[in-house]
This record gives C-alpha cells, structure tokens and sequence, in this order.
C-alpha cells in the first residue's frame, strides 16, 4: 500500500507523522434542527483550537426505507426508535450548507462532510468541499466509496466494526482511482465506546500495513482516550461536539463539551511534543546516588561499608557500584563527615 502519501493536506494543513495531531469537532445531530445552534458549533469549535468541524450531508430517504419492521429499528443506544425516524430527526437541511461554508472561513476553521450516497456527492461538489468522509457504515459500499474518489479530494475513512478485509478492499477501490491521499480512523461503532474496546494498538498497525495518516474517531466519553491515543500514533482526533447538553440531541449523551474538546486540543499537543524520538542520553550523567563519608575519617584509616562510607543520595561521588574497589583501601587525607567520596581520596 505504498501508493498512498504519508502525508496528507487538507486546507492547507499537512497531516501525517511529524505534525500536531489535526482535531476534527464533529457536529452529527448536534445541530438541533437549528441553524443558529449549528453556527455556534463551528465558532466554538475554532474558540476550542479544532482544525475542522465535520457535518454530515443526508436525508432519511438516502439512508433507509421508512418501513416500521422489526429489521429497521436502530439497534444499540436508539434501540427501540426506527432507522427513518432516527435519521429525519438527525439530519441537517442542505440548504444550510454554504451558510456553514461561509462562517467558518470568517472564522478560520475547515469545513468538510460526510456524504452518504451518490446525490449528496453532486451536492457538495458543487460547493467545492476541501475533503470527504467516509462514515463506519458506508466502508462496504464500495461503489459510493468509487464515486467519492472520483472527486480527487483528500479522504478520511472510518473503519468502525468493518474486518480487516473489508477495509483492505475499500482502500484498493480508492487506490484503483488513482487516490493519494487517504487518511484512515480507527473507530469503535459503540455509543457511547467502552475504553476495553477501543484496542488503540490497532493505529499503528493500520499505520503499518497501509503507510497513510491514521488516527481516531472517538466514541468514548471525556477527553483521556482520545489524547492517549497520541501517544500511540494517532495523526488525527475525531471527536462528537456540542456547545451545551441543554438542548437533547440523538448524539449529545456521548459529545464533547467545549472544555473536553479543549483539553482534547491541548493534551494532544502537549502529549504529541513528549512523543520525541527514541532516545539516550550520549554521555553519562551525574549519579543519583553516590559513595559518602559518614563518620569523620582519619588520614590512613580504611574505608568500611556501613561504617564509615555508604551509598547515599545525592549523587556527585563515586558511584555504588565502584564500592568494592573501594572498600579495605585507605584514606589519603583526612574526610569530614558528608563527603562525597572522589578518587584522589583513596589510597592504596
């Protein structure tokens, strides 16, 4: 999978290994039907120190059949609501896209989204989307994933519960496409995720296997998983946002706040400047702990562990494991108590 770039630039923005971890403030439901709640997302986001918000472009209709049998009811934390009524309540009206568009270049911050079929591809070619991403579930449908590469715009994949197989095959429909850039996210499809089932381990593996950016779509709740995920390589942060869980959402129960998304900002960076590289200090230094004279010492008496000298902090003497070449030797002068021992103090 050497095709891909290990670096990847999205507005500007290199991502990849050597570069701060780009944060991702996803706004999915968030929005609350209310386009003013959606524009304060993206200010916040920018407030917060985020890269990017993410929206998501899809109606109920382009997602699912409005049937009420059992195989379309929402599984897990909407069990029991039905896949239409779910989606009509999350979307976001299209319509309010180059709204969106135009606030966070006043503000600064990158706008992207989410398509999920072949219409809402047109739609946001159109407004010149700067990246696309691929959602958990729509990493099988590889036909989409066909359509999306064609746009010849950076991509970010989520893998969520695919197999490794399946990711595998989605990556080679990208590459038959001629697409270089392709940044792939580890995902947990859990809402909210359990920390035992995030498996960070899996970035670098998926580092290693596709050569691209890889980083987090993050599920769980608070702020540790996702910055401890830095440390373990992870080049981006996707994370659920919301400005105040006053207003219920059908994601607002695992979203960040902006105090999580801003200690998510900072603890990344800050977690990303100790990563550092492997390294050893090249010359030895001072010893923690060292030989010291523990009682006064006369001229010619000789020196005796756990009489006279011991291995004591601080360091600055000789160091304790010289104690044997030490110990029965004489002293060359006369050695107050507290010294630390050096060399030219031991006789033969």
């Amino acid at each position: 999978m050497s095709e891909l770039n290990k670096i990847v630039i999205i507005d500007n923005t290199p991502i990849g290994n050597g570069f701060k971890p780009y944060i991702i403030a996803e706004m999915s439901a968030n929005h609350a039907n209310d386009i003013n709640t959606a524009i304060e997302i993206i200010r916040e986001a920018k407030k917060c120190g985020a890269n990017a918000v993410k929206i998501q472009t899809y109606t109920a209709d382009t997602l699912t059949l409005n049937s009420k049998t059992d195989a379309f009811k929402a599984k897990g934390a909407w069990e029991g609501v039905y896949l239409y009524d779910l989606y009509e309540d999350a979307s976001m009206p299209w319509e309010w896209t180059p709204k969106l568009i135009e606030v966070a270049k006043e503000v600064g911050i990158t706008l992207f989204s989410s398509p999920f079929d072949y219409s809402s591809v047109e739609f946001l070619e159109k407004l010149d989307m700067p990246a696309y991403k691929i959602a958990s579930p729509e990493i099988i449908d590889l036909p989409l994933i066909r359509r999306i590469a064609q746009t010849k715009k950076p991509i970010i994949m989520s893998t969520g519960s695919a197999t490794l197989t399946q990711i595998t095959e989605a990556v080679e429909v990208l590459l038959k496409e001629g697409v270089k850039d392709l940044i792939l996210l580890k995902c947990t499809s859990e809402y909210p995720a359990n920390p035992k089932d995030i498996h960070l381990k899996t970035i670098k593996h998926l580092q290693e296997l596709f050569q691209c950016p890889v980083g987090l779509s993050d599920h769980t709740l608070g702020s540790a998983i996702p910055i401890g995920s830095v440390a373990m390589g992870a080049n981006i942060i996707e994370k659920h946002f919301l400005v105040s869980t006053e207003k219920k959402t059908a994601d607002s129960f695992f979203s960040a706040v902006p105090d999580e998304l801003k200690a998510i900002v900072d603890g990344s960076q800050v977690v990303f400047e100790a990563i550092g590289e492997v390294y050893y200090p090249s010359l030895t230094q001072p010893a923690q702990r060292s030989l010291i004279v523990t009682q006064d010492i006369p001229k010619g008496e000789q020196f005796k562990e756990g009489v006279n000298i011991r291995s004591l902090r601080p360091g600055g003497g000789l160091e304790p494991k010289l104690l044997p070449l030490v110990e029965g030797r004489i002293a060359k002068r006369d050695l107050i108590y507290g010294t630390l021992l050096q060399w030219n103090m031991v006789g033969a």
